[in-house]
């Protein structure tokens, strides 16, 4: 049967200080009042049905989380102790499902995405658990055509054409510097898309594929699955979950498995607009702007004689001013404030960590 996973146990360092431990970016509501957790679980209605449904993040969201999709079962909720990256997440959510339904199809999807319109994702999406249904020895990712030489996602290098669309991928490419991210946009998406972090699979066969490539997280894994609907669930998921190798699921299976000549590694193209909000500039374009480029949220604000310029904010009762300003970032909370250029959004992270060591937890 098909099953659907929402990855959403990212911190959200890049859309600080508004996104913090306690309300990570994925339950901001900041588009439209409407958070992205919230926008990725209504794409799937009509798409899987609810007891198919899944959410991997952290336990200490779980609350928060179920509050906010109050139609989503509990048990639908796999909860990390800690975050051990991609490659443990996809894989927990594998070995649990396949305990249950060793034929399970999964599609793995994150929680920071805006797709539109959705009957078109929904369509591309059902395409892609066809083709994993048809051929069962594929990991199948979705790409998509980049519109700039980001430097900010990994590239997927397109071979030969398999059917109904697809690609196999022979290279990954993690994010590149900007002369290749150049190289690769300029080929153009007939060659290289960018890997969006959403894919289909066997549940069985990503589990072999972990089991080859990293047997020691494959038996740990299965330990935890082995003890899911026991009463030492809690306990066993707790002693192994933080032990794990850190790493992300495209180098520790993607990227293995596009040379591996007993799996088949696919692309399909999503042609769509998609947007993924892990930053301040990205979260700019989900925004209406002025004739000069500036761009208001949810913000007492006047933005004067200045270019280019986005100004947020979370605390509706204070006003914020900016002058004669080009290219600048102005997040504002009630107990932090950024103001950065638009060309350091990505050292936003590093900032991020060195108030965490200067100033403790209260302010991340």
């Amino acid at each position: 049967m098909r099953y659907a996973v929402i990855m959403a146990g990212g911190s959200g360092l890049r859309l600080w200080p508004m996104s913090r431990n306690t309300l990570p970016k994925q339950l901001i509501p900041f588009i439209a009042g409407r958070s992205l957790l919230e926008s990725a679980a209504a794409r799937l209605e009509g798409l899987i049905p609810p007891e198919r449904r899944y959410i991997c993040a952290g336990q200490a969201h779980r609350e928060a989380i179920l509050r906010a999709l109050p139609g989503w079962s509990a048990d639908g909720y796999l909860g990390e102790p800690v975050g051990r990256d991609t490659v443990n997440a996809a894989g927990f959510c594998a070995a649990v499902i396949a305990r249950r339904d060793p034929d399970a199809v999964i599609a793995v999807f994150t929680a920071d995405h805006l797709i539109e319109p959705v009957d078109e994702f929904q369509r591309i999406v059902s395409n892609g658990y066809a083709l994993v249904e048809q051929h069962p020895d594929t990991l199948l990712t979705f790409g998509i055509a980049p519109d700039t030489p980001s430097t900010a996602y990994g590239y997927l290098e397109l071979g030969e054409e398999l059917g109904s669309g697809a690609r196999r991928v022979s290279r990954f490419h993690e994010k590149p510097n900007p002369e290749a991210a150049r190289k690769y946009f300029e080929a153009g998406p007939d060659c290289y898309l960018w890997n969006s972090g959403m894919f289909v699979w066997r549940a069985a066969a990503l589990l072999d594929c972990l089991f080859r490539y990293e047997p020691e997280t494959h038996g740990l894994l299965m330990q935890i699955a082995e003890a899911w609907d026991k009463p030492s669930r809690q306990a066993v998921l707790e002693r192994i979950y933080p032990g794990l190798k850190k790493t992300s699921v495209d180098y520790a299976v993607m990227e293995p498995a596009s040379r591996d000549p007993l799996v088949r590694v696919a692309a399909l193209p999503m042609r769509l607009r998609w947007l993924d909000v892990g930053s301040w500039p990205m979260y700019a374009r989900t925004l209406a702007e002025d004739d000069r480029g500036n761009a208001v949220a949810g913000a007492k604000a006047l933005v004067q004689d200045s270019r280019n310029t986005l100004v947020a904010s979370s605390d509706p009762n204070h006003l914020v001013t900016v002058l004669g300003c080009r290219d600048l970032i102005v997040i504002h909370t009630p107990d932090a404030t950024l103001v950065c250029s638009r060309s350091e959004a990505e050292a936003i992270k590093k900032l991020h960590e060195l108030v965490r060591r200067r100033f403790g937890d209260e302010y991340v």
